[in-house]
């Protein structure tokens, strides 16, 4: 967008809805398409956490053994699959397959596994494994206890890869050029921030207390919360996909390749093997996936502590997600004030580099200060007169929300806008490789150090203080990549700032 279109604005309309009329068209189905992307994803967010850690035999502790041993292979799995599908359907094709899988297993968990739940989970098998093995082993064991409900939680795992990383962005990337992704991505992250609120209030209203007898599902509130859960996602995948065909029908003009017969359209030669490949050989995206990586990696370090803390203070399901809804509802308002703004304003007037330094920065802060009450909360909470559980509890509520709230606005705007400067081939190639994998490496490698230190000091707590020293090791490494993705970013797009 040049400096003229800039001006035809007006100074409100640059700040709150820098989107030309002509642009609706294009713009609002893009918009709608997120925004239910993103409450899929927010709702899966509480729900996956409270089914895994508040079920039968199971904690906290069950979350690094679940994205080691589970999250992490079917993420590569994934990246196999979604190579194969690429390289024999058009782009449009491949988001209907994958999402449809999506649909069809949220169906089946609600109206078999769920349902059949006693029948299915070998409790018996499984209390045995817990008397033989030692007590660091209680995540491994309480994954196999309850089988479905880890399926449950990778696929919410994967949706985030899957949909909203991959097919999301990756389509959103190569529909938009980087002057529209400036005002567009903005108003985008804003959606997705709206959408956040709307889980969170769903997931606080789902987990009441209230019980629906004249409805044939469920032996309790928390059953049929899941039910209602389910067919909002459903829905809302319905719905995405309708959107996509109005906006591939009427809106996006497929290239002269992608409408080729099969037969003659030119295969986008792309091995798992061949993206990490280009990652190695290629320094840009080195240093986009060691800061997807960073993120992810300080972030489950956190998180796992957090939660284990948090279950202590609410062992009941209904409670634990009630209490995920509100911290929920809490990051998608700060976010979404952000995203209105600071977030496009701060990417229009400042170096990209500035702008992705600034999510660090907040995380390393807040989850220094989260750890650290975690490990005194004793001391601190009889200093301050509070519940040492309820201090540390509030404050890495806090943590997760300033942080959540600092990734969905400035980390995955800056991010994206990143991978634009690149050709199409390296540039889904390269996101193939660090969001369908690299992401998950940075959850795994979080998981792989909490499941270490789980096997020498067998809880939570008793790991907190060397969490600490990783992380801020980690924040370290992530900012010496931003500043250095910076450079190059400036020296291919020939500006120093993002301004539009």
């Amino acid at each position: 967008m040049s400096g003229n279109s800039e001006v035809e604005f007006g100074k409100w309309r640059s700040f709150f809805w820098p989107i030309h009329r002509w642009e609706l068209k294009k713009f609002l189905p893009m918009f709608g398409m997120f925004f239910l992307i993103a409450f899929n994803y927010n709702s899966l967010r509480s729900y996956k956490d409270t089914m895994v850690v508040t079920a039968q035999g199971s904690g906290a502790e069950v979350i690094p053994f679940i994205k080691v041993w589970l999250v992490l292979p079917c993420a590569i799995l994934f990246a196999i699959f979604f190579t194969y599908l690429a390289n024999r359907f058009r782009r449009e094709q491949v988001f209907y397959i994958m999402l449809s899988f999506f649909i069809a297993f949220f169906a089946l968990f609600t109206f078999v596994l769920l349902p059949a739940q006693e029948h299915l989970h070998p409790h018996v098998a499984a209390d045995k494994l817990q008397a033989i093995l030692p007590e660091g082993f209680k995540g491994l064991i309480a994954i196999f206890r309850n089988w479905t409900f880890s399926l449950f939680y990778v696929v919410s795992e994967l949706w985030s890869t899957a949909i909203l990383s991959v097919l999301w962005w990756g389509f959103a990337n190569e529909v938009t050029t980087v002057n529209e992704a400036k005002r567009y991505y903005g108003l985008l992250m804003m959606g997705g921030n709206v959408a956040g609120v709307v889980a969170g209030y769903a997931a606080v209203c789902f987990s009441g207390n209230l019980f629906y007898e004249w409805l044939p599902y469920g032996k309790g509130p928390w059953e049929q919360s899941i039910l209602f859960l389910n067919l909002a996602l459903i829905s809302s995948g319905v719905l995405t996909m309708l959107l996509f065909r109005w906006l591939n029908r009427h809106v996006i003009r497929p290239t002269a390749a992608e409408t080729a017969a099969p037969q003659e359209r030119p295969k986008v030669k792309m091995s798992l093997w061949e993206n990490f490949k280009m990652l190695a050989q290629s320094k840009y995206l080195l240093c986009i996936a060691v800061i997807v990586l960073g993120y992810n990696l300080s972030m489950n370090l956190i998180e796992v502590v957090w939660k284990n803390q948090m279950l202590q203070l609410y062992p009941d399901a209904s409670d634990y997600n009630r209490y995920m809804g509100h911290v929920m509802i809490g990051m998608s308002i700060l976010a979404a004030f952000s995203g209105m703004f600071i977030t496009t304003n701060l990417i229009r007037r400042y170096s990209w580099t500035r702008v992705a330094l600034i999510s660090p920065c907040i995380i390393l802060i807040t989850g220094i200060t989260f750890l650290a009450i975690a490990i005194f909360q004793h001391s601190m909470g009889a200093f301050l007169g509070v519940a040492p559980l309820v201090l540390a509890v509030t404050l890495g509520s806090l943590q997760n929300i300033v942080s959540r709230a600092s990734k969905y606005t400035l980390f995955d705007a800056t991010k994206e806008i990143a991978f634009i400067p690149l050709d199409p081939d390296t540039k889904l190639k390269g996101k193939a490789a660090i969001d369908g994998v690299g992401s998950r490496l940075g959850k795994s490698g979080g998981s792989m150090i909490h499941q270490g230190l789980l096997m020498v000091f067998a809880t939570v707590a008793g790991s907190t203080p060397y969490i600490g020293f990783i992380f801020f090791g980690v924040i370290i490494v992530w900012i010496g990549a931003a500043v250095s993705l910076g450079k190059q970013f400036d020296r291919l797009t020939g500006k120093v700032r993002l301004e539009a």
